[in-house]
């Protein structure tokens, strides 16, 4: 036999002996009529992509021999096709059998009569060649929708598999496409880039090669620019593109898919076919997806429909007097900020907080909260409500987040998917009504457009709505900039926490993150201190000193608590390499009959830290939670016949199919932006040169208040002064703007560049040093500095000539003269 010519095999199918679950992959023994290739037996094993196959059935299938390394030779099929009938009589037979309940011998003999043996052809392509039969309605809706089902899917999935996708990704296309699937890659290939995840520019203009679709065609460009706008906005956080950008950009991967050169005009006229189809909005230079648009516009006309003035507010006497409340039943006393704080939020709809770690933003959250159910007469007890919901509602974007509000203030605290009662993708579902009352959402830094959106579309006036963040920290992983274009748009009230209430007198990690968030390094910022330290390393040497540092803190620490918070995935310090490597010292595989499963390059043991990438809320699990995997269950034991995870999310036990494997991944070491909103007690930060292009000082912000006891810096002193010199830019947005339309901009702009005595306070904070005057003891005052030291003279955080108030060396003589 030829070695070019294309291996084939036909015959019955004897059994199936495996198939997915979540795909179309399967496993099955086939009884051989026909084939071209030297094979021993009457029977073999067909691996490969099969729709709704059916034993006892004859296929005919394409591909090649392979020889597995634990089950030996199999055939690999590329692709199969069903052997339907030939003849007219077969047809009938066919027709006639019990796939198709309601269709007899006589009515499928008058369908191939009239259809001839393309009959099947001719109905899956258009079902109105059956209305001059004579045949009744539900006839005709019984043999169509069976025929899709035994052989419309079949025919997709042969389809796919001949543009060659894999059992995942042909699944995902049918699930969002049906048999409708290939008719939509005919017409327009590039809408895969829009709906299903995984498939790129590259991939979908391949596909369209195939197709013939020519280099300068119009859809061809039009997929070009969404594809790069998705990238631009979706991809890298903005709402929108300046046109040139975008232009270079599409002309970019259009010329470098298929080498041949484009006409940045004719690019141009793309954009402005889609402008007009309205698949995007130009504003002038600026482009923007259209649902990024409209997610802008929703977002300030919700919010100034939801800041309607309070029809009779709490006066400040009332306001002060629940506080004092509060304060003796708490057993705390708040500072004249935090006092201020909670006054604006009990007398406006929506009210803005933000602060640094240690200002009290859980404290003034908890008074607010303690205050307003007083005010309107609530219990703070959940079993007081028994048919009626909560009207006390706290909510973050992750698990941890909302895990740590309810452990820091006693009350039932959700995930706002989870509050919305939303499955996976918060752009494709509708929110049910939330309840009257009072609504706080935390790390509202983490919160994209998207979901702020579809949070607001929940609400309804009437509603108190508490946004609380830290301003400086990274923003969502989505698109958009909310908390801080909420804050700088001045159309909110809005308040800043900047006293430090000190949790224990000798941390010094809240003052290094306050000094970061200024722009400076403290002069002794790589002095050991009680709580944090420093490790100079060089980057081949990295990685082998991280996992010294953890095998020694899992000495003293429960191994989920500590972390290593990387900012890339590759390089010699990279998550990807980190995470084997911790995986080995933490928990290693003891013995052959260590129980281990392998998916792709990682290896999952029982006792592993893995983290949940996706959301899902039917789980009650969500994007950045941590767990445990606690059973491994081989697939010949699993009642779904794959192999199975057993994994612990904080007392959630999930069976994680092999499917779902790729929901997760090792979480020794995680990236900055997946810990956002959570707080371990060791924090673990190795950082090179090599990471440049990430190192921003909001990044290293991010990371430093994650830690909450011990936080060791590693690696290259300068790739920390890097990342504190280095200002992350303003994600390109237009919600201010949209916002200010609606809204009067009337509010303190928290934003606004510091007087002499604001760059004061933000200067390195002095933990030694106490405000006498200060009514709480247990507060920093930022705005003082007290003592006067060469470290300080060094560093110029202090100026040597302090106290002479612009007296020079030389007029100091001049004056001791005159005198």
């Amino acid at each position: 036999m030829n070695e070019d010519a294309q291996q084939s095999v036909s015959g019955r199918v004897k059994s199936i002996i495996f198939q997915s679950p979540t795909t179309f992959f399967k496993i099955i023994a086939v009884t051989i009529t026909k084939t071209n290739i030297q094979w021993p037996d009457d029977e073999i094993t067909v691996t490969g992509n099969f729709g709704d196959i059916k034993e006892d059935e004859t296929y005919s299938f394409v591909g090649k021999v392979v020889n597995h390394p634990r089950y030996g030779l199999q055939f690999a099929a590329d692709n199969y096709q069903i052997d339907k009938p030939t003849s007219k009589q077969g047809l009938v037979n066919y027709l006639a059998s019990d796939r198709f309940p309601g269709i007899g011998t006589i009515t499928a003999q008058k369908i191939v009569d009239a259809l001839g043996v393309k009959a099947i052809d001719k109905i899956l392509k258009d079902e109105n060649v059956l209305k001059p039969l004579g045949l009744n309605a539900e006839k005709r809706a019984t043999l169509v929708d069976n025929l899709q089902l035994n052989l419309g899917m079949e025919q997709v999935i042969i389809g796919l598999n001949d543009f060659g996708f894999s059992a995942n990704m042909a699944a995902k296309i049918y699930q969002k496409y049906k048999t409708d699937a290939l008719d939509v890659i005919e017409e327009n290939p590039y809408q895969l880039i829009a709906d299903i995840d995984g498939i790129g520019f590259k991939r979908a203009d391949a596909i369209a090669a195939k197709l013939n679709i020519k280099p300068d065609a119009q859809i061809r460009l039009g997929g070009a620019v969404l594809a790069e706008l998705q990238r631009l906005t979706d991809g890298e956080g903005d709402t929108y593109v300046m046109l040139p950008a975008l232009v270079n950009a599409a002309v970019g991967i259009l010329e470098g898919a298929r080498n041949v050169e484009v006409d940045p005009n004719q690019v141009g006229k793309a954009i402005l076919a889609l402008t007009e189809k309205g698949e995007l909005y130009a504003d002038g230079q600026r482009i923007f997806p259209r649902r990024l648009y409209d997610a802008e516009g929703e977002i300030a006309t919700r919010l100034a429909t939801l800041q309607e003035p309070l029809a009779d507010p709490p006066s400040d006497q009332a306001v002060a007097k629940l506080i004092k409340n509060v304060e003796k039943s708490a057993g705390i006393r708040y500072d004249d900020t935090q006092k201020a704080a909670i006054q604006s939020a009990l007398q406006h709809e929506i009210f803005l907080l933000t602060g640094g770690p240690g200002t009290g933003k859980t404290t003034v959250v908890n008074g607010i909260v303690r205050a307003y159910a007083a005010l309107n007469g609530l219990s703070l007890d959940l079993n007081d409500y028994k048919d009626e919901p909560f009207p006390l509602m706290l909510a973050a974007p992750t698990g941890r987040a909302a895990k740590r509000i309810m452990e820091t203030t006693g009350l039932p605290a959700s995930t706002i998917h989870r509050l919305l009662g939303l499955a996976v993708d918060a752009q494709e579902y509708e929110p049910k009504d939330l309840p009257d009352g009072l609504l706080v959402v935390d790390e509202m830094s983490m919160v994209d457009t998207y979901l702020f959106r579809t949070l607001l579309a929940a609400l309804h006036p009437g509603i108190k709505i508490i946004l609380v963040g830290d301003k400086d920290q990274l923003p969502s992983v989505g698109p958009g900039q909310v908390f801080a274009d909420l804050l700088r748009s001045r159309t909110l009230p809005a308040m800043e926490l900047k006293i430090i209430h000190r949790q224990d007198e000798e941390s010094s990690i809240i003052p290094l993150a306050h000094a970061i968030n200024a722009g400076k390094l403290p002069p002794d910022w790589r002095q050991s201190r009680k709580d944090r330290s420093f490790i100079l390393c060089p980057p081949e040497q990295l990685a082998r000193v991280v996992g010294q540092v953890v095998a020694k803190a899992a000495t003293q620490f429960d191994q989920a608590d500590v972390q290593v918070l990387a900012p890339m995935y590759r390089g010699p310090a990279g998550i990807d390499q980190l995470n084997p490597l911790i995986q080995d010292i933490l928990n290693p595989r003891k013995t052959a009959r260590t129980k281990e499963v392998e998916f792709g390059p990682v290896k999952y043991r029982i006792g592993d830290k893995v983290l949940q990438l996706v959301n899902n809320p039917d789980a009650n699990v969500f994007n950045g939670e941590l767990g445990v995997i606690t059973g491994i269950t081989a697939a010949k034991e699993a009642e779904s016949k794959t192999d199975e995870l057993t994994i612990d999310f904080d007392g959630n036990e999930l069976q994680y199919q092999r499917s779902d494997w790729s929901k997760i991944t090792l979480a020794y070491a995680t990236s900055i932006h997946k810990a956002q909103g959570s707080e371990f007690p060791v924090v673990v930060l190795p950082l090179t040169l090599g990471a440049r292009r990430m190192l921003r000082r909001n990044l290293l912000y991010t990371a430093v208040t994650r830690a909450r006891d011990f936080l060791i810096l590693m690696g290259d002193p300068r790739a920390f002064e890097t990342a504190v010199e280095a200002v992350a830019d303003n994600r390109q947005t237009a919600l201010i703007e949209r916002l200010t339309k609606v809204m009067p901009a009337d509010q303190p702009d928290i934003f606004a560049r510091p007087d002499a005595k604001q760059r004061a306070a933000a200067a390195p904070v002095d933990t030694a040093a106490v405000d006498s005057d200060n009514e709480n003891k247990n507060v920093i005052d930022q705005t003082k500095e007290y003592r006067l030291t060469k470290a300080n003279i060094l560093a110029q955080t202090i100026d040597p000539r302090i106290g002479l108030n612009g007296l020079t060396p030389a007029k100091l003589l001049a004056l001791q003269q005159a005198e």
